[in-house]
Formats: structure tokens, C-alpha cells, sequence
């Protein structure tokens, strides 16, 4: 697979260059990102290949900035570092591609432990969703579950509170956020799934105080993610 753009190829020379066959840039790209691009390749000891504006324009289809690398697999074992493995969050219909990347960045930067994907009905982790990601994608661990209920079950079992994200539910501050909990956010159309509400132990909101009804999952996301990680503060 394919990754491009200077933020999703940075980021994996740092963190997973083993398993980056090679980087590519585009011949005329220089600069400071071009130099540290260089520098990060000498490093890592990965290969840099320069070839023309155009032909990396016909072997990647998005915007690449002058960057793109190839993978040699996915899901790496890599560690992320600041992870907190008692934060999981759990996707459901997440359809579009950005919206997941977004979803993951958010995740990264909040240091959740592990995200889980309903496998049916949700977005791929295609090239598009690193670039959105900005590489999160890369080395943040990744379940793709058939069953949403079992999965959630599973976490039960082991401790871990389960908190659906539904404009019905608690206020976010009212709610204990700290320990082993799984935050569940919904698609872009129908949020969450009648059947996985049942299955949490609570129901939280954002209220909105504004004119709009709702945010977008990325932004729901990165508003009860970091609710989450101000009760969990030191």
C-alpha cells in the first residue's frame, strides 16, 4: 500500500521504518521538509527513490505534496507511545474515510490504548484514511470486529465500563470517565446502533448549547476523548 503526504511519511520513518520498502519523492521537491524527509531516510536506512512531479502524480491518487512511500504490510506491532490501555474507543458505521482518519488522529493525540471497527459497514484503512490520520493509522492497534455486541462483551468481562455516545444521554462532566472504559461513537447518519446502545452501561452527550443539533464524529470524538483524559489528569 501507498502512503503519501509529508505528515503520514514523517511520521512512519520515525515510528515503523521497517516496514517502509522505500519513500518517494518528487524530484524537484526540496525545502525544509524535502531535507528532513533526506535526513530521516539516512537514518532509518530506508531508500529514497526521486523521481519526476508526474509519475508520482499517476501512482497516487491524492493530494501527495511531493511525498508518498511504499508499505510493505500493515498493522505493525508497534507500541504508541503515551497510549493508555484503559482507554478503547469502539467505531460503528464510520463510512466516510476522512471522517476515520480524523477519528484516529484524535485518538492518537488523546492517547487511546486501542480503537475497534465494526468490520461491516465501516471505511477501510485505505491510504486516504492515513493521510487524514497523518499516519496515526500507521501504529495506533486496530480491531476490525464482525460483532459489535461481542466485542463490547469481551471488554466487559475483563472491567472495562462501556459508554455509548447518544444526544439523549448524561452530560460528558457528570460522568466518571477515569478507570477501564470503552467509549462507543456512532456514524455519520444514525450514530450508534439501537442494539449497541443496549448493550452500554450509559449513554453521554455533549450538550449543545449553539443552534446545531450535533458535531461530526471527529469532533465528537475529540471533545469526550479529552473529557476523558482531564478527569484522568495527574
Amino acid at each position: 500500500m501507498l502512503i503519501f503526504g509529508f505528515h503520514p511519511v514523517r511520521e512512519a520513518l520515525r515510528h515503523r521504518p521497517h516496514q517502509l520498502a522505500r519513500v518517494l519523492m518528487a524530484e524537484r521537491r526540496g525545502g525544509r521538509r524535502g531535507e528532513e524527509i533526506e535526513r530521516l531516510c539516512a537514518r532509518q536506512g530506508v531508500a529514497l527513490e526521486r523521481l519526476p512531479a508526474a509519475e508520482l502524480d499517476r501512482r497516487v491518487d491524492g493530494v501527495h505534496n511531493g511525498f508518498a512511500a511504499d508499505l510493505r504490510g500493515a498493522a505493525a506491532d508497534v507500541a504508541v507511545t503515551g497510549a493508555d490501555p484503559e482507554l478503547v474507543v469502539l467505531l460503528e458505521d464510520v463510512q466516510d474515510p476522512r471522517n476515520l482518519g480524523a477519528v484516529l488522529r484524535v485518538c492518537d493525540a488523546a492517547g487511546v490504548g486501542r480503537v475497534i471497527v465494526r468490520d461491516r459497514g465501516s471505511a477501510s484503512v485505505t491510504a486516504a484514511v492515513v493521510k487524514t490520520s497523518a499516519g496515526a493509522a500507521e501504529w495506533l492497534p486496530i480491531d476490525r470486529v464482525p460483532n459489535t455486541a461481542a466485542a463490547l462483551a469481551a471488554h466487559r468481562d475483563r472491567g472495562f465500563w462501556i459508554y455509548g455516545a447518544d444526544a439523549a444521554g448524561e452530560p460528558c462532566w457528570d460522568v466518571d470517565l477515569t478507570g477501564k472504559v470503552v467509549v462507543c461513537l456512532g456514524g455519520e447518519e444514525g450514530g450508534l446502533r439501537a442494539r449497541t446502545k443496549k448493550v452500554c452501561d450509559r449513554l453521554i452527550s455533549l450538550p449543545m448549547l449553539g443552534r446545531v443539533e450535533s458535531l461530526n464524529v471527529a469532533s465528537a470524538a475529540a471533545a469526550l476523548l479529552f473529557e476523558a483524559r482531564r478527569q484522568r489528569r495527574p
